[in-house]
């Protein structure tokens, strides 16, 4: 199914001390939703400070974007947690940035787990359900931002939260729907033109192509594009000129949804 509307969101913050990562300042006043680093992959308390007013002079929606303790990892790495270790975790890195949030007078929206943390709950129940779990007990009000399908869209369900169904733009997709893993060639498109055609065909025709060339039902409220990459602010300028020439509004993620659920 096509949207009319689409969120335009990517990872951000996730600079920590003395090392920088991503045109946070140039990128963010061309998106209209971010999820920002929690101090567990990547952030500190002044990236986090900074990029929350950041956000709330241009106006982008704000989301957490908590993460596995892995900071030398970057969040990648699959970490022998428990489920209960797992949610309070969440909850732990929630209240950080919901307290710079309140510090600068913003407002946090929604919450996309990071990385590994994101891609590992997908398909197994338990990470899920203590994701959905740590999000009801202390802002059931935010969006869950997951891939439709997965384990996390069915914990969210059942802990009665609202979920924004995200696709990505510039990763490939297995013929499940799942992402494929980074460590396989050809994963990450470093071709900007073919992430541009996969961003209009979910914004557009809600469907996507599988490395095996399966054309998939995906619904998308909003698309990943990834702030760390060198050409992210040229890319997502082109993205937006060619969403606009399609006639896909590009909207904050909260009234997408919104639009969808009345729809529906």
């Amino acid at each position: 199914m096509a949207a009319t509307a689409i969120d335009l969101n990517a990872d951000l913050g996730e600079s920590f001390g003395n090392y920088r990562l991503g045109q946070d300042p140039v990128l963010i006043p061309l998106l209209t939703s971010a999820h920002l680093a929690c101090g567990f992959h990547a952030g500190d308390p002044l990236v986090m400070d900074e990029t929350v007013r950041l956000c709330r002079d241009a106006g982008v929606q704000i989301g957490a974007h908590p993460a596995f303790p892995d900071l030398v990892g970057f969040g990648r790495r699959v970490m022998d947690v428990t489920p209960r270790e797992a949610e309070t975790d969440v909850v732990y890195q929630l209240g950080a940035l919901e307290a710079f949030c309140r510090r600068n007078g913003a407002e946090l929206r929604h919450l996309k787990a990071h990385g590994a943390l994101y891609t590992h709950a997908a398909g197994h129940a338990e990470l899920a359900k203590a994701i959905a779990a740590a999000v009801a007990s202390v802002r059931p009000d935010l969006l869950i931002v997951c891939q439709p399908g997965s384990q996390i869209e069915r914990a969210a369900a059942e802990a009665g939260l609202t979920v924004a169904y995200e696709g990505f733009v510039d990763r490939a997709y297995n013929p499940d729907g799942t992402l494929a893993s980074r460590r396989l060639e050809g994963s990450l498109f470093h071709d900007a033109g073919r992430a541009v055609e996969q961003a209009l065909r979910m914004a557009t025709e809600g469907t996507v192509v599988a490395v095996d060339g399966t054309v998939l039902e995906q619904r998308v409220d909003t698309l990943c594009v990834h702030g760390d990459n060198p050409d992210a602010v040229d890319f997502v300028r082109g993205l937006r000129q060619r969403l606009a020439a399609a006639g896909v509004e590009i909207r904050p993620m909260r009234e997408v949804v919104e639009r969808r659920l009345q729809t529906a």
